[in-house]
């Protein structure tokens, strides 16, 4: 039936067949694409909802005539559920950073084209917003208190609810209350894609371009860059997303001043609100459709989640209550088990052999003490190791010790911080000295005690020579 409606439009097009006709692969909309191969080779749509169709078919218009780079519409069903548009090939922007997203290390070439893609955003917010008609939108012509609740109702409905989680509806409702209000003061004259994500994006001989708008309407400029930026699967390192956060706001001040420290603060309450409104979505697209990629997608949503909570909202006390516990829930903490780093730190003495890294991964950093000054040289301090105080004092009053452990900080802080954003879940150092006594217990108890004041990992700490053991706790 389908493919019989895009046939009959496409020979009214081209006055011929199409040589063949391919249905391609469907993500969370219920609209179904089809490739249609021939001269030319078009992309037919099938879509539902006329009016969601309408919406579509008006904005790919209005934005060409801006110069934006969206697909062309060829021609259209007289009821508005088919249509042909240029084909933009085969690539989504998703698929083209593949590599970073699995390993948190984007090439410069994916960065190249995130930063493209990002600079792009500004101008279908203003330019696209530029003598649209509004009331085309669907389902709603504006981001408004009612479209912010039915995106909170979704997240408890059809997630937190599915969690079986226990919470108080009433004192809820009154912090999503809250959030439309910080939320509405934002409110502007601009284009709001809504589902600005790489998903969405197709690239053409280098170049991004538009899709899947068609649930844009009137609203701030903030949604978009949280739903880009914050995607749970995109997998951003905290040192990109900032960059290309400078790179929006650069883009952005061609149209308007930017205050950055007002941007940054009111940025912070749609990444909160966005992160929920796809953890809605995953919930009803993943737990009740069975759909794949969307239950996959939930840890990685969680996680942004847990990152948004550490600095708090006082503006949602229970909201945030409710969101804390959330992502302590053992379904999820069990997962960010699996992917939690975790650093071992051993002491040793070079006579008695280098330790082995237990995981297997080939005993990272190994830091050698021996230049150090050495307690163990003088008879007052052979009883005591480099946890008690008289080895304590005469190391950091000699001073040496302080300096050697300042890089090797440095080393190591640039190595935890790189495998916690890569997803590594191992890393090993050790430090060695003569006895493993002295220098190296030092250096290895104060290692372990300033990474997991830093970063919050798990360290567990083994002072080989002693048979001391000690493990410093994740902290959430």
């Amino acid at each position: 039936m389908i493919n019989e409606e895009l046939k009959k439009i496409y020979i009214a097009h081209t006055g011929h067949a199409p040589a063949q006709i391919d249905e391609l692969p469907s993500s969370g909309s219920n609209r179904r694409y089809f490739r249609l191969t021939g001269d030319p080779t078009l992309i037919g749509v099938a879509g539902e909802s006329r009016e969601e169709n309408r919406a579509f078919l008006y904005m790919a218009d209005h934005f060409r005539q801006k110069g934006l780079p969206v697909p062309k519409v060829y021609i259209r069903s007289d009821d508005d559920i088919y249509y042909l548009q240029e084909d933009l090939g085969n690539t989504l922007l998703f698929d083209a950073i593949e590599k970073g997203r699995k390993t948190s290390v984007f090439d410069e070439e994916e960065k190249q084209l995130l930063r493209k893609t990002i600079r792009l955003l500004p101008s279908i917010q203003f330019a696209g917003a530029d003598g649209m008609d509004f009331s085309y939108c669907y389902p709603l012509p504006e981001f408004n208190s009612r479209s912010i609740l039915w995106d909170l109702n979704y997240f408890k409905y059809c997630f937190l609810k599915a969690t079986g989680m226990d919470f108080m509806e009433d004192k809820l409702e009154d912090d999503f209350q809250k959030m439309a209000d910080v939320l509405l003061r934002s409110s502007s004259a601009t284009f709001m894609y809504r589902d600005f994500q790489s998903r969405n994006v197709m690239i053409r001989d280098g170049e991004p371009w538009f899709i899947d708008f068609q649930g844009g309407r009137k609203g701030p400029v903030y949604y978009d860059v949280a739903s880009f930026l914050w995607q749970a699967k995109a997998n951003y390192p905290d040192s990109l997303r900032q960059e290309l956060l400078q790179e929006y706001i650069d883009a952005l001040r061609k149209y308007q001043p930017v205050d950055e420290a007002y941007f940054y603060a009111q940025l912070r309450h749609f990444v909160l609100f966005r992160t929920m409104q796809v953890l809605g979505a995953y919930g009803f697209r993943g737990y009740f459709e069975k759909k794949p990629h969307f239950i996959q997608s939930v840890p990685f949503a969680i996680e942004n989640l847990r990152r948004l909570l550490q600095e708090p909202y006082p503006e949602y006390p229970y909201l945030s209550k409710i969101l804390q516990e959330l992502t302590e829930l053992k379904q999820f903490t069990d997962d960010l088990q699996k992917r939690r780093l975790v650093v071992k730190v051993i002491s040793f003495a070079y006579k008695k052999g280098i330790p082995e890294d237990p995981t297997g991964n080939g005993g990272g950093f190994v830091f050698d003490c021996r230049a150090v000054n050495n307690p163990g040289k003088y008879e007052r301090y052979k009883p005591f190791t480099g946890l008690d105080e008289p080895v304590i004092r005469f190391l950091e009053e000699d001073g040496e010790i302080q300096t050697f452990l300042e890089h090797a900080y440095a080393l190591v802080d640039a190595s935890v911080k790189r495998y916690m954003e890569r997803g590594f879940t191992n890393l090993c150092v050790s430090f060695g000295c003569t006895g493993g006594q002295h220098r190296s217990v030092y250096s290895a108890q104060h290692l372990a005690e300033h990474l997991n004041q830093k970063f919050g990992v798990q360290v567990n700490l083994v002072h080989r020579e002693q048979n001391i053991e000690q493990t410093f706790k994740a902290k959430n």
